[in-house]
């Protein structure tokens, strides 16, 4: 091919955007990222037991959800443990008595 021919063909391309690359190479009959299926199917075969159930099931553990800030304070559960105890000593008599929050 001379220049002048490579040219002409340059010109009649079109430019296609990545999105559009990635949405036209989609396999037929799949998804898009964003929406759901009817039907899930999964292979319970490759699914494996919870290693934290013992942890939760045996002591009537309570789960709770740190923020982000308070969670790079403490390094695991037994140093947040040991701080709420001290906190609860420290707390006044009448304060430790009362009713537990229901939500």
């Amino acid at each position: 091919m001379n220049a002048e021919t490579m040219k002409k063909t340059a010109s009649k391309r079109t430019r296609v955007s990545a999105n559009e690359l990635r949405t036209s190479r989609r396999p037929k009959g799949s998804v898009a990222p964003d929406e759901m299926r009817d039907l899930y199917q999964f292979d319970y075969t490759k699914a494996r037991p919870n290693r934290f159930a013992s942890r939760l099931a045996g002591g009537g553990a309570i789960a709770v959800v740190l923020d982000a800030d308070v969670a790079k304070v403490f390094s695991s559960s037994e140093v947040v443990n040991t701080f709420l105890r001290s906190a609860i000593e420290a707390m006044p008599p009448g304060e430790k008595s009362k009713k537990k929050r229901t939500s």
